[in-house]
């Protein structure tokens, strides 16, 4: 694999990470914790694909590896409302003018 393949997985890690944290409606950080969700969601998506025996949908092959997008965005936002679950909401700063 090479620094462009690995480029071009880092973005459409990005992508469908930001994706799946849209859907989920919950967001903490830029565009590392984006391309975080986005892998991790794509481990989580495929470990569900394969225990419910359902086909991967959309797969792209970047540099000889598969990347599964439609079970990275579903991986990404079952991760996504877990961490919402588990972290504490923000305070919200009101500045009285």
């Amino acid at each position: 694999m090479s620094v462009l393949d690995f480029l071009l997985l880092l973005l459409i890690a990005a992508v469908c990470g930001a994706v799946a944290q849209a859907i989920a409606g919950f967001s903490r950080g830029g565009l590392l914790v984006a391309v975080a969700v986005g892998f991790i969601g794509a481990l989580l998506g495929v470990w569900l694909q394969r225990l419910t025996g359902l086909p991967e949908i959309f797969t792209v092959e970047v540099g000889g590896a598969a990347f599964p997008i439609i079970w990275s965005i579903i991986g990404g936002v079952l991760f996504s409302v877990v961490v919402s679950l588990l972290t504490a909401p923000r305070e919200r700063v009101v500045y009285d003018v």
